[in-house]
């Protein structure tokens, strides 16, 4: 008798243009999205950096109220995606609302803008392990050895089946939480002057001058929330979810910083956190953590830190790689990056593209000299948020226009109240990145860097239009799957598929 197989799990073949099925629940998704927003590396960097450069001490308000945004942009978002199935997310979703060229011209843009994270972090990672080697080995290799290590890694786990890179991130981000809620519980039991203020939580130390740096700090810190939508096709019950994780992905996000940020100004004084933040930089809170809880909490979380980084490598690779595969898949780049592996699922092609990437980045910035902190992961990072900034307010206004032609029985909340006002509101939070760019990269107002960085996302998206009209006029078979997802698949060039997609 032949054997029975008892597993309910799709395994495609190696010349399929599905991903697996059916390998991540609730839980997975939320560790790849919280892994994307790194909350160690968060609340060591980005909020000190926010307390010491900035010098506004209503950060603990502005993740709130970044949060509440971002649970606006959700309600229309999760409704979408009970009916738009795919891993390309906002490409897929701007294709159906906006039509198939802004489609593409977001695709290009989400392409530059995650890999422009991924590769950052890179940067950084030599940073994150000097003093665990230290400790360990007395010494440390070029950051450049370290990243190659890491790059190593992340590359091999980006090849596996989706869900052993879900248990690998469920390792390292449940201890990564739980050290900073430690963190936060000795900060909050040793207040400055044995008093527990809540003055960081008042408007008016938040709407100041540098608001608009602090709320595009605040806002970067959540990038990775929307990829919950990414892993769609490989989940579960998506329609069930997609929805859980997104939303409590940001209430999570939310009460982590919130909390940290807050505990942390606890612990040193609202009147004094500007000074000793900018004295201490990331030093801060493991020093708080030296002189609270002792040496051995100090390296805990120094390992965790170094951890928290990998952890984001390895979840923006598996991000970017499935939105090259939902390009490939479609025909919009070559068909080879929408092939998947036979034994795992994984997007095999696209995930060696952007390991050739990363390496590519690794050795031009180590052979050159390059500053890797500042010129890659602190560029890299702020400029690859400012392209998911955009692409998140552009997914608000498609959402608008989708459910404004195809009504889709959602009521008048989700399909338009809603996303109305979360593409008002990140509009807004645009228009003040834009005109803080030189402080955020930390360079001068007279920059070409101030002006160039962000003119990469409207060029690409130019760019990737234009090939979306290349593709109607010579390729009507590529243009007709354009946002289609696994349905692509099913599109000949005498059937086109039009149904729910705008030209």
């Amino acid at each position: 008798m032949p054997p029975t197989s008892t597993s309910t799990v799709e395994r495609p073949s190696n010349v399929s243009e599905a991903l697996a099925r059916g390998r991540l629940g609730i839980p997975s998704v939320i560790f790849f999205v919280l892994s994307a927003a790194a909350p160690l590396t968060v609340v060591a960097g980005v909020v000190t950096t926010g307390y010491g450069v900035i010098g506004v001490t209503g950060i603990p308000l502005a993740f709130l109220l970044v949060a509440a945004v971002l649970a606006l942009f959700s309600v229309g978002y999760v409704a979408m995606s009970r009916r738009v199935e795919n891993a390309g997310a906002f490409y897929a979703y701007i294709s159906r609302g906006l039509g198939r060229p802004a489609g593409v011209g977001a695709a290009w843009v989400a392409l530059i803008a995650y890999n422009a994270l991924q590769v950052g972090l890179y940067g950084t990672i030599g940073v994150a392990a000097e003093p665990v080697l230290d400790r360990i080995f007395g010494g440390h290799p070029h950051w450049a050895v370290v990243a190659l290590v890491a790059w190593a890694l992340v590359g091999l786990l980006g090849l596996l089946r989706v869900d052993i890179n879900g248990m690998v991130l469920a390792a390292l981000l449940v201890a990564e939480i739980i050290v900073i809620l430690v963190f936060d519980l000795g900060q909050l039991g040793n207040p400055a002057g044995d008093q527990v203020s809540f003055a960081t939580f008042s408007p008016d130390n938040l709407f100041v001058p540098g608001v608009g740096a602090v709320l595009v700090l605040a806002i970067l810190g959540f990038v990775g929330f929307e990829s919950a939508v990414v892993f769609s096709e490989e989940s579960k019950d998506p329609k069930r979810t997609v929805p859980l994780a997104t939303y409590l992905s940001v209430v999570i996000i939310a009460g982590l910083y919130a909390l940290s940020s807050w505990t942390m100004t606890v612990a040193v004084g609202p009147d004094q956190i500007v000074a000793e933040a900018g004295e201490q930089s990331v030093g801060l809170i493991f020093n708080l953590a030296a002189a609270h809880l002792g040496d051995t909490a100090v390296t805990i979380g120094q390992v965790l830190f170094l951890t928290s980084v990998l952890a984001a490598m390895i979840s923006f690779h598996n991000t970017t790689a499935r939105y090259a595969f939902a390009l490939g898949r479609e025909r919009v780049l070559p068909a080879v990056f929408g092939q998947t592996s036979a034994r795992s699922g994984a997007p095999r092609a696209a995930s060696v593209a952007q390991s050739v990437l990363g390496l590519a980045v690794i050795l031009l910035y180590a052979v050159n000299g390059w500053d890797p902190v500042v010129q890659l992961f602190f560029w890299g990072g702020t400029t690859g948020g400012f392209g998911v900034l955009l692409l998140i307010a552009t997914t608000s206004v498609a959402v608008i226009a989708y459910f404004a032609r195809s009504g889709g029985g959602e009521n008048l909340w989700r399909r338009a109240i809603a996303p109305g006002l979360a593409t008002i509101a990140l509009f807004v939070i645009i228009w003040l990145a834009v005109s803080n760019f030189a402080n955020l990269l930390g360079v001068a107002p007279d920059s070409t860097l101030r002006w160039a960085l962000p003119a990469v996302y409207p060029v690409a998206a130019l760019l990737g239009i234009g090939w979306a009209l290349v593709l109607r006029g010579n390729r009507p078979d590529t243009y007709a799957r354009i946002g289609l997802g696994a349905a692509s698949a099913a599109v000949r060039p005498e059937t086109p598929a039009t149904v729910g997609v705008t030209r």
